[in-house]
């Protein structure tokens, strides 16, 4: 009786054993048959999810752009106060630096070129003739009350006399507040533009103005790396901003070789702003985007990634201000933004983003009078602002926008001649 009772109780366990599965599986399979909810939750709900929905909830601030701090459309608006000579190529300002307040006004620095023609290219340049739009251009500076009408100050940085760093063109400047004391970094050109690349360090001056007078330090700040490194040729776009108690400067670099060139974000750290500047040991730490614009935001950073690489059109943010992860997809960013960063200067903790600035666009005619002017952007990218129309996750553009997007003569041809 006992043997008998021992084998029914054994049974009984072996089938319930076998079916806890079962029991399991129906039960999960009893919550997720309900769909997935009409009103989109503000946090990840606790259900099976996609990957594609757990990455909505785990790599963006928001569930949806009205939500996130870190997307914003982008609104432009034309300055007034530059002369440009009509648009025929010969004046250029382009790669404004970030925008100060200082002397109850606003602050911005640019590449300014006034030659006697447009650029010819490399093989047809000299002295007075350009090879590119950024030849033969020296640093000028413009104030304003307002940010929309501007009055040029003139020259902040000439080009030096040979044998100084930039004595063929400095250009591509920024702006540096560190103890009372201000600090321009841009590029250095010693060669003409486009003979080899765009080779250039990283130069810099000082005042204690930000109307100057302006001190060449003569020295390279940050060098070129060493033979096969993928900075060796060119350190472009020096952008500064103090973080950690310490002035972190990013900057570009092309490399790869023609016609495929790579561009990339990079990170030099210093104490001092003359230097000496280290090298992050993981750059790039920024794998696309043509130009450098970051802010401070919260405890971390984030970074305009515009054009150029696989994750170009979008903000990124890195919590340490190295290890950038994208927090949001865009469009129509602005070239070479230079945003008014309040913060960007007082080591922040909590920094409170931005929401304008200068930009530039290039080849405004056609290339045979080739210029760029400046322009001012406005956005939602604060944690100050919530401003909704700037969250819109479209943009209407009329037909010929897309027009302009055409096809190449080769590739109309290549259709066309195309067997069906």
């Amino acid at each position: 009786m006992l043997l008998k009772k021992s084998i029914a109780s054994l049974i009984l366990f072996t089938f319930v054993i076998a079916l806890l599965p079962v029991l399991s599986f129906s039960q999960s399979k009893s919550k997720s048959e309900k769909g997935f909810p009409f009103i989109l939750p503000d946090s990840k709900p606790d259900r099976p999810l996609s990957e594609a929905l757990k990455r909505n909830y785990e790599a963006y601030i928001g569930p949806q752009p009205i939500d996130n701090e870190l997307y914003t459309q982008f609104k432009y608006t034309e300055l007034k106060g530059f002369d440009y000579n009509n648009h025929d190529g010969t004046i250029s300002r382009r790669d404004p630096s970030k925008v100060i307040f200082k002397n109850g006004k606003y602050y911005v620095w640019y590449t300014y070129r006034h030659t006697s023609k447009p650029p010819q290219g490399a093989a047809l340049s000299n002295d007075t003739i350009p090879s590119a739009d950024w030849d033969l251009s020296e640093i000028w500076y413009a104030t304003s009350t307002d940010g929309f009408t501007w009055e040029e100050q003139g020259v902040a940085i000439p080009r030096p006399p040979k044998p100084h760093v930039g004595w063929r063109s400095v250009s591509t400047t920024d702006i540096l507040e560190w103890k009372g004391k201000y600090y321009l970094y841009y590029q250095g050109f010693m060669e003409t533009s486009g003979k080899r690349g765009d080779d250039c360090p990283v130069a810099v001056s000082y005042a204690d103005s930000p109307d100057g007078p302006w001190t060449p330090y003569n020295k390279i700040v940050i060098p070129n790396g060493g033979e096969g490194e993928w900075d060796q040729f060119s350190i472009h776009d020096p952008y500064p901003i103090v973080y950690k108690g310490k002035i972190y400067l990013y900057y570009k670099s092309d490399f790869n070789k023609q016609p495929n060139l790579v561009r990339m974000q990079g990170l030099a750290i210093a104490d001092n702003p003359l230097g000496p500047f280290k090298k992050h040991p993981l750059n790039p730490v920024i794998n696309s985007g043509h130009e450098t614009t970051l802010f401070p935001f919260k405890s971390g950073m984030a970074a305009l990634v515009i054009r150029d690489g696989n994750e170009h059109n979008t903000i990124q943010y890195a919590e340490d201000g190295v290890n950038f992860k994208i927090a949001a997809i865009t469009e129509y960013l602005p070239i070479a933004g230079g945003p008014y960063i309040p913060d960007a200067f007082t080591d922040t903790k909590d920094g409170r983003g931005i929401t304008w600035g200068i930009s530039h666009l290039t080849n405004v005619t056609g290339w045979d009078t080739n210029h760029s002017v400046l322009l001012r952007f406005d956005c939602d990218l604060s944690q100050d602002l919530h401003d909704p129309e700037m969250k819109k996750a479209h943009v209407y553009l009329k037909p010929e926008f897309y027009y302009q997007l055409g096809l190449s003569k080769e590739q109309k041809e290549r259709i066309l001649n195309t067997k069906r």
